[in-house]
């Protein structure tokens, strides 16, 4: 149902008035843009788990272990039918690429996952993420994880979170820098209710956005929106940590050897992950894509992971039942090592043949089960240093994660936050830290910008920072300049006025240092009063001073013509040896304008503020 218009521009001036664009206003956008993305979330953590023990657990009889802060369905499995795998992934797969040809007109070589999405609706979509698209995605990300294909519900969240904070925006009138915004917050709310981490969900939205930087603006927003979000859903599902551990602590300055190390493990793991996946979705499904089609490319992706998930069972789905299996140390170093290489092909098959799904939570898989391996290498060589081995599998998580997404502070956070416990946050910190370092050439996400000068999004801030590069020495008028003596009278300065086509007067103290200035406009109304002449003096009425030096940037005489709401400023040289004031000339405010104008041009040529 349709909201009705005049409701909307109700809405909407309501919005634009509370705070003016200050922090309270994004509280309530915030807010919205919570309730949407974590409704969003339990509708689709509803779906996926249905259907996720109807195809694996009823119609396969799989008896796959789940989190314990997500089981919602109950049952014995039905027949033990495995040969049902590899139909139903296939099913699944020529299903998206029907649906995918068919309505979706955008290519399907560019972007990882639906976190990719969302990060290039930010840069370059002006924050729109179309309905159409996040909606089949999203569908068919549901099935093909309860089907059994190994991917993520982060990714698929991510981008319906922000396309409901993208919509709000669209609804409410607001501009394209709100709408991004606003399409960061929802993603945020769905990070955060999904993995029942609204701090970490938080951060990472606004993070994953750059290598270098994050997007400062909207983490008040994103913080409301995920905490809304988390709190809504916690509603439904409760506030049990996704997965049970045990109350790890970092002990000994003795172990931070085996964190290191673990560190270069996770680094290493990662570029072959990322090598893995990308060969396999480039070369090989592209090459199949080009010759077949995308609909036989999706359903021979779905047919094989299905065969890879009847010979190995914890390639299947998301696995974070595995995951914590693996912290309870409950699986072999043989066996981790297997699921380590088994989810790397399997995740790069689902989604390198262009199912949908996310990236993110077989990329926390992988990076548990590489600290998995260390921690019981590490307790089998010195049990007395390394006493928590499953803790290793909680900081390969975030390091592995944080290398491979250039997300150094979300991750940790959202570790921390599972499993509710910050024992470990130095290993963590220390881990990521490392992992970012020596993979920062690296990423997951290919619509991922280098900063935000790299970014479509913020070309208008690097378009006014091309005055930051322009001196005023380069664009003022040197010359003769009339400067009023403090003690000047009003009859002096009439005769003054009416000599000069001067519009600000500099104004100097008996050291000759520039004590204020004088503007035309503020003696306008009382300039002919006739008994003001000769009780009345400049220092009486002048402003303070406004002075700019000819190393100043333009930027900075911008900002001075903005804070002073003058139409002159004198350009002054300090003498050396006292503390006297030389004034060169006055530069206009069309000086600083027209600078701009012509610089602009040029810089478009030489391709560098707009790049």
């Amino acid at each position: 149902m349709s909201v009705p218009e005049p409701h909307i521009r109700k809405w909407t001036r309501f919005l634009h008035a509370a705070g003016r664009g200050g922090s309270a206003r994004w509280v309530l956008l915030g807010l919205l843009a919570g309730l949407l993305s974590g409704l969003a979330a339990v509708v689709f953590f509803v779906s996926l788990e249905g259907l996720r023990h109807f195809f694996l657990v009823y119609l396969a009889g799989l008896d796959l272990p789940l989190p314990s802060g997500e089981v919602l369905f109950h049952g014995e499995p039905g027949t033990y039918r495995p040969w049902l795998v590899p139909i139903l992934t296939a099913s699944v797969g020529v299903l998206t690429g029907i649906l995918v040809s068919r309505w979706i007109s955008e290519p399907m070589s560019g972007g990882t996952d639906g976190t990719d999405a969302m990060i290039k609706a930010f840069h370059r979509q002006d924050g729109h993420m179309p309905v159409r698209t996040t909606l089949i995605k999203s569908a068919t990300a549901v099935l093909t994880i309860a089907s059994g294909g190994s991917a993520g519900r982060e990714g698929p969240m991510a981008q319906l979170g922000g396309c409901f904070g993208s919509l709000l925006a669209d609804r409410l009138g607001l501009s394209v820098k709100e709408r991004r915004i606003l399409l960061l917050s929802g993603a945020a709310g769905g990070l955060g209710a999904v993995f029942r981490a609204p701090l970490g969900g938080a951060i990472t939205a606004v993070e994953v956005l750059y290598r270098e930087d994050f997007e400062a603006e909207a983490i008040l927003p994103a913080l409301i929106s995920s905490v809304t979000a988390y709190s809504l859903f916690t509603l439904f599902f409760g506030a049990v940590p996704m997965l049970e551990t045990p109350d790890f602590r970092f002990q000994s300055a003795q172990e931070l050897p085996f964190y290191i190390v673990l560190a270069l493990v996770c680094a290493l793991a990662g570029r072959a992950y990322l090598s893995t996946f990308f060969f396999i979705k480039r070369t090989v499904f592209e090459h199949i894509r080009q010759r077949a089609g995308l609909v036989w490319s999706m359903g021979l992706g779905g047919l094989l992971v299905g065969m890879l998930g009847v010979a190995f069972p914890p390639v299947l789905s998301d696995g974070y039942g595995w995951l914590e299996m693996a912290v309870l140390g409950q699986l072999s170093l043989v066996v981790m090592l297997a699921v380590f290489l088994g989810k790397t092909l399997a995740t790069s098959i689902t989604l390198g043949s262009g199912m949908s799904g996310g990236m993110f939570a077989p990329a926390l898989f992988v990076g548990g089960m590489c600290g998995g391996v260390v921690g019981q290498v590490g307790h089998l060589l010195l049990p007395g240093v390394v006493t928590q081995p499953g803790g290793y599998v909680l900081v390969g998580m975030a390091a592995f994660f944080a290398g491979v997404a250039n997300a150094a502070v979300g991750p940790l956070i959202m570790v921390c936050e599972i499993t509710q416990s910050y024992g470990l946050l130095a290993p963590l910190m220390l881990a990521s830290a490392l992992c970012l370092v020596i993979n920062r050439n690296v990423s997951l996400y290919e619509h991922q910008a280098e900063n935000k000068f790299d970014s479509p999004a913020h070309r208008e801030d690097a378009t006014i920072n091309v005055l930051e590069e322009l001196r005023v020495q380069d664009h003022f008028r040197p010359g003769r300049v009339i400067i009023l003596e403090e003690g000047t009278t009003w009859r002096v300065l009439m005769d003054v006025i009416a000599n000069t086509s001067q519009f600000n007067f500099p104004v100097r103290g008996r050291d000759d240092r520039i004590t204020g200035i004088l503007s035309i406009q503020d003696v306008r109304t009382i300039l002919y009063e006739q008994d003001l002449c000769d009780l009345l003096v400049v220092k009486d009425v002048a402003r303070k001073p406004v002075l700019l030096r000819p190393e100043d940037s333009l930027y900075t005489a911008l900002m001075a013509f903005v804070q002073a709401d003058v139409d002159q400023i004198p350009v002054v040289r300090d003498e050396s040896g006292d503390d006297a004031h030389h004034v060169l000339g006055l530069i206009n405010r069309e000086d600083v304008f027209q600078a701009y104008t012509q610089a602009i041009p040029e810089e478009k040529r030489r391709g560098c503020s707009l790049r």
